[in-house]
């Protein structure tokens, strides 16, 4: 089926890399301070592969002044009450809503996607930093903890700012993952040391600018520039904490770096994820929901749908209809609203999206819509394309794909499509779509996901910013969001203070009588309610 595309005529009318733009990126990219003379990085724009900027290309010294300088700024940052830090992170929250428009094409100019899904990053980071504003005093306040010895023991638990907090963060959502995990982080009174993929730093010191505009002062949010596999090591080795969002594979890796120096560390990693659509479900909603779900940013999303398990009762309508959305889809270029699919991030990226889909059909897959690149409307285009027949011995099978490519697979036991969904080494996302909420909250409960979502993709469980968001298995370590979200950030320190008898007698006590004493009071405690 032949899918839907803008006129190239009217793309090349007019080119959006304007004299502009491209001198607002570079004001953008003097932002960094490198003092390495080296070749800078060129950022193209996926959709015609127009240079839009460069960066500096920073080496390991470069690295280590910046996180010298955010250190400096740090102690003073921490020393400010959470209410002085909430009110920079709101005022930031205001500019993301009201400059809009500029964010909007910066991350469309350096990553390709729509700009409905370039607005999701907006709407995130807006609502990252009001949640962390608003919840960080809850979160981060000193608590009563139960004591050695009711009475004649206090204990409090603090939160510490851990000091300087590294971020390696992907492509894909640059803004997004450029900040958001980065706002708590400062909330909770550290300094951060951000390194964007060198094809889209421009959303992460775009943020940073208005950080410093909202208030918050230069270097506790510093932005290094450069290559992942030259800066990586030194990040891991210069920071208190690391948040990593990336492959499994490279996660790997710097898990690797970060166990010989024992630094804590918070890993989102990569996903298989499933949606189950039982034979009660909406067909409109499912194909909906499938066509976000699968789609959006080009199937770029760490939390996007590679599989989906259909009752057989459903599963030849699902997959005709699915078909004939995905071919309707319009993919193409451009900052305005009219376009649903943008372009894969790279060569690389396009290359392994149709590996996967030519090892598919040469081992006998179907393919019921897409399966082809588009280099008439750009070089990085990839139809949205939907798989039959996918069987265990092909790539798109178990291997991330990351594109815009889903199979779909019949069943019949619920059982059996469960276990289905759980094997395999990853557990970051899923959906179950059902007309009986309570019984997809109870098989959603059933699926080894970090996060699933019931009747919705992913949005729902993304959105909802009060409650822990991570992989389990190889899908990651730790959590953003939430409580959690901002905590990790943090150390917990334990203050417990005596009063009158020591918890541990004197040496010249008698031991014996000493024992027989707590004896009696630990049992005592026992049978007394509220002591914990």
């Amino acid at each position: 089926m032949a899918v839907k595309s803008a006129d190239p005529q009217a793309r090349h009318e007019e080119s959006v890399i304007t004299a502009e733009r491209i001198n607002r990126f570079g004001l953008l990219a003097r932002r960094v301070t490198a003092a390495s003379a080296r070749e800078p990085i060129t950022v193209s724009y996926p959709v015609t592969g127009e240079t839009i900027g460069n960066v500096p290309r920073c080496d390991e010294q470069d690295l280590r002044s910046a996180a010298r300088r955010a250190r400096a700024s740090q102690k003073e940052w921490a020393r400010r009450s959470i209410a002085q830090r909430a009110r920079v992170l709101l005022r930031f929250h205001d500019l993301v809503l009201r400059r809009q428009s500029e964010g909007l094409d910066i991350i469309q100019l350096e990553n390709g996607k729509s700009r409905v899904q370039a607005f999701e990053e907006i709407m995130a980071t807006a609502t990252a930093a009001r949640y962390y504003a608003r919840s960080a005093r809850s979160h981060l306040r000193q608590r009563r903890r139960g004591g050695a010895m009711p009475v004649l023991t206090s204990t409090r638990e603090l939160r510490k700012p851990r000091g300087l907090v590294g971020f390696i963060v992907p492509w894909n959502y640059p803004l997004t993952l450029g900040i958001t995990d980065a706002l708590a982080a400062i909330m909770a009174g550290n300094a951060v040391l951000i390194k964007p993929d060198h094809q889209t730093p421009f959303s992460t010191l775009w943020a940073v600018e208005l950080l410093e505009q909202a208030g918050l002062p230069p270097d506790v949010a510093t932005v290094v520039t450069g290559d992942g596999a030259e800066l990586g090591p030194p990040i891991v080795e210069c920071v208190d904490f690391l948040m990593f969002t990336g492959s499994t594979r490279v996660g790997k890796l710097v898990a690797a770096q970060a166990g010989e120096r024992l630094l804590e560390c918070s890993m989102e990693l990569g996903g298989k994820n499933a949606m189950l659509v039982l034979a009660d479900a909406s067909l409109r909603r499912v194909i909906d929901g499938a066509l976000v779900g699968t789609f959006s940013n080009a199937g770029q999303l760490c939390i996007a749908m590679e599989r989906i398990y259909v009752h057989s009762s459903l599963h030849d309508v699902f997959v005709q209809r699915l078909a004939e959305r995905a071919a309707e889809l319009r993919i193409g270029g451009g900052l305005d609203w009219s376009k649903d699919v943008g372009p894969l991030i790279s060569r690389q990226q396009l290359e392994r999206v149709n590996a996967h889909v030519e090892d598919a059909v040469e081992k006998g897959a179907t393919v019921r819509a897409g399966g082809r690149a588009r280099p008439d409307i750009g070089p990085l285009f990839y139809e949205p394309t939907v798989l039959a027949n996918v069987t265990s011995e092909m790539r798109c099978f178990g291997e991330e794909t990351f594109g815009p490519v889903v199979s779909v697979y019949p069943f019949d036991d619920e059982d059996e499509a469960i276990d289905l969904i759980n094997d395999g080494p990853y557990g970051l996302n899923a959906s179950v779509w059902t007309r009986d909420t309570g019984r997809g909250r109870r098989i959603a409960e059933r699926i080894d996901a970090g996060t699933v979502n019931v009747n919705e993709p992913y949005a729902a469980a993304f959105g909802s910013t009060d409650a822990p968001m991570g992989g389990m298995k190889q899908s990651g370590v730790g959590r953003r969001h939430g409580a959690y979200g901002i905590q990790k950030y943090t150390e917990p320190q334990t203050i417990a203070v005596q009063r009158l008898l020591p918890v541990t007698p004197p040496m010249h006590w008698d031991g014996k009588v000493y024992a027989t004493a707590l004896s009696a009071g630990l049992r005592l405690m026992r049978r007394t309610p509220g002591l914990r």
